[in-house]
């Protein structure tokens, strides 16, 4: 495949983007119109009509779970058309972090076009600022189990489901790099073992790597954390050119053992500047000569991640990757200089139609309609609805972004936070991003004492009454009595919402509490969603855990080595 030209892609994009409504509206078009007959526009009273008033006049806002059967029909068989007119013939699932369990949802090949159109698009940025001449990838990415539905319809992971795509890997041949590790570790039925071959592979082409990425930042923090634990034995494996028994897949190991030579020189290298590290500062550039970025989804609940990702790249820059979801994606990331804390996505008008619920509301208090891509306005906050190619119409993903410019008439969108509801008790409101913003603040006082949380989540406790938020903490060490308890106070004193505040206050809301779980609690968790099928790549911890996740709760609560409450009010 010819390689990607990126002035040609740049020039395709700012064409695009400069007239972002009219292709809005020639998407819309285009999706409604290969989807006329479909049995779920056709209930609805369409009848063929493409227009964007018609549209937002005759189909609702709606949630999964409103097309839950729907899709399960789908996925079921029925060869009727019910979402989208050609068939749907493979099913991707969603990390299943939040609820407990994976969301079904259609995927097709519009859906690979427009992620190959994103990863292209945010290539010729990147290159642009950061060229990379031929070389490899070190791409911490991993296949989860495939499975047949009822109907015998494929189904796995969103990015399973792209990483077997014949598309995918032209398209990223033609961007002139490749993955250090060959399909059978990528694919491989163990994540352990694919891990400890991904680290190992790159080691073996460590001058020839020229960047670091995986989908998600846990799962780089993640491998480079293990490979605090078992770079001893890759570098004795590099030695003997022996692969260690660890290793049992078959696949693998034959695969590997082709790769594998003795050299005792790199080993010795490895080995020499391992030692020569402090806490592993720099782990990254120092192992990798020539990496010239760390690439991946960095923003949201990735954002805790940022400081351990920070600590192993040394001075290398860190880029968050696209903006989109298993449902679809939404933006790409066309200035890659902006660290990830202040990520902005430009959203490509051609790949879906999107809406925006402004989240102010009137002066009369009444919430306001849903209003068009080119029609946001900087500094406000919306949620997002898209309908896309895969048969989802004015569907809430469920995310609020910001709106924090424009790239020509296409909005630049800020990551907030998801929409739903973490902890609430009584009047209280706090989301994901109010309870990151917390740890924050109390992981200063563990910091003072060379301590640092390797994972947190959260829980709302209402056995008793009140009830309560309990928090849960994985630390690397043994902090003090009194650090412990100074972070406790610290984490209750930082959710500043005006309902948790005054809850707390006359005691509607009772004590917070910190529990820490012992080392490898959260790996447990991990372990338990790779059980059900989830990929490594795409695990996200949930970061508050409700009742439908009673499996996770059990883990951390069995777990449990010290708690204290807090005395901040």
């Amino acid at each position: 495949m010819p390689e990607v030209n990126v002035e040609r892609v740049i020039e395709e994009f700012e064409a695009m983007t400069r007239d972002a409504g009219r292709v809005q509206q020639e998407t819309l078009r285009r999706i409604l119109e290969e989807n006329r007959d479909t049995e779920y526009l056709v209930s609805l009273g369409l009848n063929g009509r493409t227009d964007e008033q018609s549209f937002k006049a005759r189909v609702p806002i709606v949630t999964h779970s409103d097309l839950a059967h729907y899709i399960q029909r789908i996925s079921d068989g029925d060869p009727n058309p019910i979402l989208t007119g050609k068939p749907i013939t493979v099913i991707s699932l969603s990390s299943g972090t939040t609820q407990g369990k994976p969301k079904y949802v259609p995927f097709n090949e519009e859906l690979v076009d427009s992620t190959m159109q994103i990863f292209r698009t945010s290539y010729a940025f990147r290159n642009r600022e950061y060229p990379i001449g031929l070389g490899k990838a070190l791409q911490f990415v991993y296949g989860s189990k495939q499975f047949k539905t009822k109907g015998g319809l494929n189904a796995g992971t969103a990015t399973t489901n792209v990483f077997r795509s014949s598309k995918y890997k032209s398209t990223m041949r033609s961007m002139q790099f490749q993955c250090c590790s060959p399909d059978e570790v990528i694919f491989g039925p163990d994540f352990h073992q694919s891990l400890y071959c991904h680290l190992l592979c790159g080691l073996l082409f460590r001058d020839e790597v020229q960047f670091i990425s995986s989908t998600f930042a846990h799962s780089i923090v993640h491998a480079f954390r293990t490979f605090e634990q078992v770079w001893e034995e890759l570098c004795n494996d590099i030695r003997t050119g022996v692969l260690t028994c660890r290793i049992t897949v078959p696949s693998i190991r034959a695969t590997l053992s082709k790769l594998l030579k003795p050299d005792p020189q790199l080993a010795d290298l490895i080995s020499d500047k391992c030692k020569q590290l402090v806490n592993w500062y720099g782990l990254i550039p120092t192992l990798f000569p020539n990496v010239k970025y760390v690439y991946g989804i960095m923003t949201g609940s990735m954002e805790p991640y940022l400081a351990k990702m920070r600590h192993y790249a040394g001075d290398l820059p860190l880029m968050s990757a696209d903006y989109g979801s298993s449902e679809g994606w939404i933006g790409a990331n066309v200035n890659p200089r902006l660290p990830p804390e202040e990520a902005v996505f430009a959203v490509l008008p051609n790949i879906g139609f999107f809406e925006f619920i402004p989240l102010r509301e009137s002066h009369g208090g009444v919430k306001l309609d849903p209003v068009g891509l080119t029609e946001v306005k900087v500094g406000e906050e919306y949620e997002i609805l898209i309908t896309t190619f895969a048969g989802l119409y004015r569907y809430r993903l469920g995310d609020v972004v910001k709106v924090v410019g424009f790239h020509n008439s296409t909005p630049e969108l800020r990551f907030i936070c998801r929409r739903n509801l973490l902890l609430t008790i009584n009047i209280d409101k706090n989301t994901e991003k109010d309870l990151q913003l917390a740890v924050e603040s109390a992981v200063k006082v563990l910091a003072e004492e060379k301590l640092e949380v390797v994972d947190f989540t959260s829980h709302v406790d209402l056995t008793t009454d009140p009830g309560h938020y309990v928090i849960f903490w994985e630390i690397n060490g043994e902090p003090s009595v009194d650090a412990l308890r100074e972070s406790c106070s610290v984490l209750d004193r930082s959710f500043v919402d005006a309902g948790y505040v005054s809850s707390r206050k006359v005691n509607a809301i009772g004590t917070l509490e910190l529990r820490v779980v012992r080392k490898g609690t959260f790996q447990l968790i991990l372990d338990h969603y790779l059980g059900l099928g989830a990929a490594g790549s795409q695990f996200k911890t949930p970061r508050c855990v409700g009742p439908s996740n009673a499996k996770v709760l059990q883990i951390l609560c069995s777990n449990v080595v010290r708690r204290c409450f807090s005395t901040a009010y």
